[in-house]
């Protein structure tokens, strides 16, 4: 039964070479490697291989089987021979001055009724300019090849055909072949040129993408770190102080420390584990999401921090992207410890967190009563703390705003659009 879905077909791989062909080429890669490493060889054997066959040509009267007049002086045609076979040895460096040199020589060979075939090693120069020199070079060659044929067939218009055509015919061969090499020359090149540029892009995309990937750990570190040890501080030194006054509440603290210690060194397990050799073997356990900010609060509350949090509006049917839930905890997270850090040691310090849900953005706003000095919690507006979570937000397309409110104290004002912005 024939086939009638219209599933389209994967395109059948290319078909390798065959033996011969693939033998084939790696001889002409030889060839064109050995070339490259030492032009002046084959410029010499080829220069070498037409003198022979040129004198060879005149020395057995050859050139008499197709003469308009053979009894032109063999040295006149021995001279006429070299020099249209000896200056092979410099087409490639100067194609457009050996074709020149040439010219005179062709105009005494049609006229003389010589027409020896070594006139027509003219087009071996014409195939050098085709690849090398501008299209423009390629016409004026063709003029230098056709005004001497021209101008001597006048004196032989009977057998003009025989003088003028066979240069016409191989003069358009050798110009397309030089064409068709050079166009082939320079796709190749365009290839290995765009092939180093992807590869150096790849180097660049993956050098990028290792900075950025250390800079999102160093901040998840900052993060996890700042925030364990400050509460881990706190702790301590409600510790100290409760120690000599109620044992119990020393040991709660302690307790406390443990606890925190271990949640830290656990999330510092889980971050690092994805740098080992074998990543498949680390920790998934997953990112903190705003499930997790009561826990955040309890452990901050621990540390001797009054919070409050505060939940406005209502929540999106579909949770923001967990990339977006992360933000807003190591967000929360930061602020509450930077306000354990520098808001001083009053008892009556409170702070605040405030989750806000918009149709089309999620804020979140922590603020405290802090009052310690303007210049250290300016300081501490300008850390890496605060630049990190400029970076977060940034990576959202959100905004995040901090400094002194108006009723005194710091605020922290995050804003994350829920959806990302078409690019």
């Amino acid at each position: 039964m024939a086939d009638t879905t219209d599933e389209p077909r994967a395109p059948a791989p290319p078909s390798a070479p065959t033996p011969l062909t693939g033998h084939i080429q790696r001889l002409f890669q030889r060839i064109r490697a050995f070339d490259r490493h030492r032009p002046s060889v084959w410029n010499g054997v080829l220069t070498t291989f037409w003198v022979l066959f040129a004198v060879l040509d005149v020395s057995s009267g050859g050139w008499r089987t197709v003469a308009v007049d053979p009894h032109v002086p063999e040295p006149l045609v021995f001279a006429m021979s070299v020099a249209f076979s000896a200056p092979l040895l410099w087409r490639r460096t100067h194609p457009l001055a050996v074709l020149a040199f040439m010219a005179p020589f062709s105009l005494a060979n049609v006229w003389t009724g010589a027409v020896i075939q070594a006139s027509l090693l003219q087009e071996i120069v014409v195939f050098n300019i085709a690849v090398r020199l501008p299209m423009r070079t390629l016409a004026w060659s063709g003029a230098l090849v056709a005004a001497p044929l021209v101008i001597a067939s006048g004196r032989f218009p009977e057998v003009w055909s025989r003088l003028v055509l066979p240069h016409v015919w191989m003069f358009a061969i050798a110009a397309l072949a030089g064409i068709l090499v050079r166009t082939r020359k320079e796709y190749t090149e365009a290839l290995l040129d765009r092939a180093d540029r992807l590869e150096r892009e790849r180097d660049q995309q993956a050098r990028l993408a290792a900075a950025a990937e250390r800079t999102r750990i160093a901040r998840e570190m900052h993060d996890i770190i700042g925030h364990n040890l400050s509460v881990i501080t706190g702790l301590a030194d409600g510790g100290s102080y409760a120690a000599a006054r109620s044992p119990e509440r020393a040991a709660q603290a302690l307790e406390a420390i443990g606890t925190t210690s271990r949640q830290a060194l656990a999330e510092l397990r889980r971050l690092l584990g994805v740098l080992r050799d074998q990543p498949e073997t680390a920790d998934r356990t997953p990112q903190p999401t705003l499930d997790d900010i009561d826990a955040l609060l309890e452990g901050v509350r621990g540390a001797g921090l009054p919070v409050r949090l505060a939940v406005r509006g209502t929540p999106p049917a579909h949770p923001p992207t967990p990339g977006r839930q992360l933000t807003v905890y190591r967000v929360v997270q930061e602020s509450l410890t930077n306000t354990l850090k520098h808001a001083g040691t009053a008892p009556s310090l409170r702070a605040e967190v405030t989750l806000t849900y918009r149709p089309d953005a999620l804020e979140a706003v922590v603020t405290d009563n802090g009052t310690a000095p303007p210049g250290e919690r300016t300081s501490a507006g300008t850390g890496q703390g605060i630049t990190g979570m400029r970076a977060r937000a940034s990576l959202y397309d959100g905004t995040l705003q901090a400094g002194p409110s108006a009723e005194g104290g710091w605020r922290v004002r995050l804003r994350l659009p829920l959806e990302d912005s078409p690019s």
